[in-house]
């Protein structure tokens, strides 16, 4: 799974990912900081297996605080987006390509209006920042489209090839299946058996496959500064169908950096975090107070670890499993060593698979390890579950 981090130019994205992340990134507040894209490793929270059945995990990847477990997922930060990304500029058909392979989007959002289009310190609007963002996806797909467009659909006219399967194939690299396109035909009504549409139908047509393969949520980053409370409530108003969370990946970053330094007791996600040294300079002991204020107490959390997980669990619909035979532990005692996120609809058939090609060839049955009661293969996955696969 990779998900995707865009935005206009010093909206904080790097900051979020290296919050995130954890990873060594330069953050600057300057246009373009970020040229090629960095990879890293975030982690999404599930409530760990292991607080129900009296064990303690031992991940392979991620880790476990014994209430919940973070389940490794892939995270790309490109570089911000500018209007006319679309057709180049500020490199944005490299910046748009980096783009391809992701699952979903995060576009984050200066939500306290600080910066302009460009990034540059001044007045910005978080309305006008969403609109651009959406623009330059939708004719980014609908460039790709467009360039093949009157030979495929020419082509399906002759040759009565299928028109799903032939759209998919040219948006592979996107990641677009025969179903979303389907879905999507299916849902604006549009004829595929002879598919002389207008340029209106071709570009709706183009936006709703965008939409369904590249899911995205607003974050609406920089929330602690002044005028973001207004914006937040603006930006939800003209957005009333987006998910929009608010965060602070500056705040998200401080507390994890002051925890990997034994300063604060704090796992992603907490509601709260516990000060453990009383020797902290006055700014130390300023600067969290600030965020205890401003961020915590005011929205709950930093906002970080809350949009990783709705992004998986909730805009693209995965669950969380794990593998647990009897014992709970594999050949070298690890306890509930991993925990892997499925596609929505799996089945127990297809976990064994994704385990092991050979474990699916030879499954049985499966195990409901809470419930000990044996499941086939046709058996429909939930979020959380303890699966033991049973192979002859």
């Amino acid at each position: 799974m990779l998900i995707g981090l865009v935005g206009k130019p010093s909206c904080g994205k790097s900051t979020f990912f290296k919050a995130s992340t954890m990873s060594n990134v330069l953050i600057a507040g300057y246009p373009f900081a970020t040229i090629e894209p960095n990879h890293g490793v975030g982690y999404v929270r599930v409530k760990s297996l292991c607080t129900e059945l009296g064990v303690r995990c031992n991940p392979r990847t991620g880790f476990c605080n014994g209430k919940f477990r973070f389940v490794p997922v892939e995270i790309i930060d490109v570089a911000g987006l500018v209007e006319g990304a679309s057709e180049g500029r500020g490199l944005g058909n490299k910046f748009l390509d980096d783009l391809r392979q992701a699952d979903a989007l995060i576009h984050i959002v200066d939500i306290s209006g600080t910066t302009d289009s460009e990034g540059r310190e001044g007045f910005g609007d978080p309305i006008e920042d969403v609109l651009m963002l959406e623009k330059e996806l939708d004719k980014w797909y609908y460039g790709i489209f467009m360039r093949v467009w009157a030979k495929l659909s020419k082509t399906i006219q002759t040759s009565k090839q299928d028109f799903a399967k032939s759209v998919a194939k040219q948006f592979s690299g996107l990641g677009v299946k025969e179903g979303d396109v389907r879905k999507v035909a299916e849902k604006l009504k549009l004829d595929t058996s002879n598919p002389d549409w207008t340029d209106g139908e071709l570009e709706e047509f183009s936006r709703e496959l965008r939409l369904l393969t590249k899911p995205t949520l607003i974050a609406a980053n920089k929330v602690d500064k002044p005028n973001s409370k207004e914006n937040l409530e603006r930006l939800k108003q003209r957005f009333p169908n987006a998910t929009i969370i608010p965060c602070s990946a500056d705040a998200e970053l401080s507390l994890r950096q002051a925890a990997s330094k034994g300063l604060v007791g704090y796992f992603p996600g907490d509601k709260e975090f516990v000060v453990h040294k009383e020797n902290l300079s006055d700014i130390q002991k300023d600067a969290l107070e600030k965020i205890k204020k401003n961020v915590i107490d005011e929205y709950g959390s930093t906002g970080v670890q809350e949009i990783l997980d709705k992004v998986v669990f909730e805009l693209l619909g995965y669950i969380a499993v794990f593998p647990a035979g009897s014992k709970l532990q594999d050949s070298k005692g690890n306890i509930l060593p991993d925990c892997f996120l499925m596609p929505p609809g799996s089945t127990t058939l297809d976990f064994a698979y994704h385990l092991h090609t050979d474990i699916g060839d030879k499954f049985v049955k499966a195990i409901d390890v809470r419930t000990k009661t044996a499941v086939g293969k046709d058996h429909v996955l939930k979020h959380r579950d303890g699966i033991e696969i049973m192979t002859n």
